[in-house]
């Protein structure tokens, strides 16, 4: 059997844990989607506790989008030195706040110089940029190219209900990202909004040739069939992201298997197409 690899984990350095009432009220997107109690925030030690209940191998891990950069380099050194503990379980990712301009640059570098293998989850409400920013995204996209590794961007479903942290932005902006960079690995989270359903148009799907999608949150938005849908036409660049701790790894496997997919298509979205982005970052 294939490893098992969780494309979308946070995890927060224990300080930020702490002071988590006092980031509440200094960044507005995070003080929406974690002012509830209920709403947990975890370290690499539990986060790991959790992959070896729910027998994942590894998962990409990162911090939250902030509007701080302050806060966004905390996350990416813990997320590093978590590697460091655990080389072979996490995965590091490192989140940037692109309105920063050339200070996100020099610390994504920083970031993919000493060992992370990929940029995000960004974050374009919270962080307060647009998807056609583009003097702000062009430097970062182009890094993230030289070095070969995906950048995760924040998108949503732009219909049905509402709920904390549902953004601006959905397939169209994405759409046209991805028309900006066509040549750039991209990580649309939560289905991508919506836009591997367009990938039935054959000029779209050549379009979106490097885009890949995760299914974080899947649970709260779509039928379990779903993944058998969207794997029919677009096999390899389906993730399975959990958006844990937002939602359980193992509860959120046990829905996965829910969906009967074939032993081939499972082993994809479980882990080979996540293998496969990795792979060309570390080429």
């Amino acid at each position: 059997m294939s490893s098992i690899i969780d494309a979308h984990t946070h995890i927060f350095p224990p300080e930020i844990i702490r002071d988590r009432a006092a980031i509440l009220d200094q960044d507005d997107w995070f003080g929406l989607l974690y002012r509830a109690p209920r709403i947990k925030m975890v370290s690499a030690d539990t986060l790991v506790m959790s992959m070896r209940r729910a027998n994942i191998d590894q998962s990409i891990a990162f911090g939250f989008g902030f509007r701080d950069s302050g806060l966004c380099r905390a996350c990416n050194e813990y997320v590093l030195a978590s590697t460091a503990q655990y080389p072979y379980e996490i995965i590091p990712f490192a989140v940037v706040n692109p309105k920063n301009g050339a200070q996100a640059i020099t610390e994504a570098e920083s970031c993919l110089e000493r060992g992370a293998q990929g940029i995000g989850e960004l974050m374009p409400d919270g962080q307060e940029f647009g998807w056609t920013d583009w003097h702000l995204l062009d430097p970062l996209m182009e890094l993230a190219k030289s070095y070969g590794v995906p950048v995760m961007i924040h998108v949503n479903e732009q219909v049905g209900h509402t709920y904390h942290g549902k953004g601006r932005y959905g397939p169209v902006d994405a759409f046209r990202l991805a028309t900006r960079y066509p040549d750039n690995l991209i990580i649309l989270p939560h289905w991508g909004g919506g836009l591997p359903f367009y990938e039935m148009m054959p000029e779209v799907r050549e379009t979106l040739r490097n885009v890949y999608y995760d299914t974080a949150a899947s649970i709260y938005l779509y039928d379990v069939a779903v993944c058998a849908n969207v794997l029919n036409w677009a096999p390899s660049n389906i993730l399975m992201g959990t958006d844990y701790p937002l939602l359980g790894q193992k509860r959120f496997l046990e829905h996965i298997r829910a969906a009967n997919l074939d032993q081939d298509l499972a082993d994809q979205l479980l882990g080979k197409n996540t293998q496969s982005i990795l792979k060309q970052a570390n080429s």
